[in-house]
């Protein structure tokens, strides 16, 4: 049966973007939780400084706290060096880097254009290497940006493979606001495989506009095995107003296991992981999949 990776960002891009701070004990139950249903690769948190990312303070306690060994993955968004020595610290193998596909997105966000925003990252890149870590691109805005509209696949390409050059095993493309279509979703595909093998890529799909779903089925005609997810939809998108955030991991779960492909996931254990979730955020699930599967099977957390 052939596989797919399935990237759990919940713990840090879904409970980054909720409105309310989650406590540390919180967090890890979650990550334990996602662990049991068979959950390989989780990005668990983020270090930053809390001034900017409370949502994400404690990140060391988290890591100190969640269940090791089982094959599991966990990395950590690092956009600097203190970052990166932090994660080291914590005995993660793996970070993540961020750029943007946009001229617009990265000076509007962190004040430099898209090389300089690069340019910061490679001393990240070159201490992560010499230690053994493996680093983890994010490409935001690849479908379209909140500022200057429609984004070019080749100017996503691009940034991409400056990724990849710099050092980059994995390069995740973000459709940040959602608004990517099947259409848009293979003409950029089409673009970044003519320079960049499909192995070294990943989907990362928002659900503003209800495309998510669609747009991975896309992306797995196009050779694409590796997507990223937030369990029970976590998060939404601080760029459109009231609008949805991540694809949930129980829609993308559902998909695969329909269409064949092997997962490594029960998706019981991952809707029992997302009631915990919400009940704790007092929130709704946004996974159609999670709501269908309790009407039929009433769980409890």
């Amino acid at each position: 049966m052939p596989t797919v990776k399935i990237v759990e960002v919940g713990p840090r891009d879904g409970l980054q973007n909720e409105k309310q701070p989650v406590s540390v004990e919180t967090r890890i139950e979650l990550i334990r939780r996602l662990v049991g249903a068979g959950l390989k690769n989780i990005e668990a948190v983020s270090f930053v400084s809390p001034k900017w990312v409370p949502q994400m303070a404690g990140a060391a306690e988290v890591m100190q706290g969640v269940p090791r060994g089982n094959g599991v993955q966990y990395s950590a968004l690092t956009p600097n060096l203190q970052g990166l020595e932090a994660a080291i610290s914590a005995g993660l193998t793996e970070v993540a880097v961020f750029g943007a596909a946009s001229e617009a997105f990265s000076q509007r966000n962190i004040n430099c254009s898209i090389r300089e925003s690069l340019e910061r990252f490679r001393s990240v890149m070159e201490v992560a290497l010499i230690n053994g870590i493996k680093v983890r691109g994010y490409v935001s805005c690849v479908l379209g940006c909140p500022y200057e509209g429609q984004v070019s696949p080749i100017k996503v390409a691009e940034v991409a493979g400056l990724m990849r050059d710099m050092g980059c095993y994995e390069i995740s493309l973000g459709d940040t606001i959602g608004k990517g279509t099947p259409r848009s979703t293979e003409q950029l595909l089409e673009v970044c495989l003519r320079s960049i093998p499909a192995e070294n890529l990943a989907g990362h799909f928002h659900d503003t506009y209800g495309m998510a779903i669609a747009n991975i089925s896309k992306s797995l005609e196009m050779g694409i095995r590796v997507f990223d997810s937030s369990i029970a939809g976590l998060g939404g998108c601080p760029y459109a107003k009231g609008a949805s955030g991540n694809v949930a991991t129980e829609e993308v779960a559902y998909l695969m296991k329909e269409m064949g492909f092997e997962t490594g996931i029960d998706i019981f254990q991952l809707v029992q992981a997302g009631q915990f979730i919400n009940h704790e955020l007092n929130r709704m699930s946004s996974s159609r999949v999670s709501q269908a599967l309790l009407r039929e099977a009433p769980m409890h957390t």
